[in-house]
């Protein structure tokens, strides 16, 4: 989350390979600016809080898989692993694909901002699905700064 969100900062990681399988973008909660902006594009502020609309750090289990409102109607439960983040399933903190979120890099703009999901791309979501469908063991997700 360092990095500006208008770059691809997501990455889904093959260990074994030790390489990168694919990239995108992907936003980051608006915190106290208006929902679908791009206000934080380079310095988001990350909270636990419930209500706080930020994106909480830290490392997440990614869950069971059920029907979104946003983007291909995919949305993966997400379980803070950290004080951190242990408040998500609470707050709704969700991992899903939004049609706001670009294809490709549009830096320097930036991702428009959600109320704390990680979303990325739908085309994206489309691989990253098909990834998660094939896993039998748990899938680390990990937002840091």
């Amino acid at each position: 989350m360092s990095a500006p969100s208008g770059v691809k900062r997501f990455v889904v990681w093959d260990f074994k390979k030790n390489d990168s399988l694919i990239s995108g973008l992907v936003s980051h909660g608006c915190g106290r600016n208006p929902w679908s902006g791009v206000w934080s594009k380079d310095k988001p502020a990350f909270s636990n809080l419930d209500g706080s609309h930020c994106t909480a750090l830290g490392k997440y289990t990614i869950d069971s898989r059920a029907w979104s409102a946003w983007g291909i109607h995919v949305k993966y439960y997400l379980t803070g692993l950290e004080s951190t983040n242990n408040n998500a399933l609470a707050r709704q903190i969700v991992f899903h694909s939004w049609e706001q979120v670009a294809e490709t890099e549009v830096y320097p703009n930036g991702t428009p901002e959600g109320w704390g999901c990680p979303a990325i791309s739908n085309n994206t979501m489309k691989i990253v699905d098909a990834l998660l469908k094939k896993q039998k063991k748990h899938v680390l997700l990990w937002i840091y700064q």
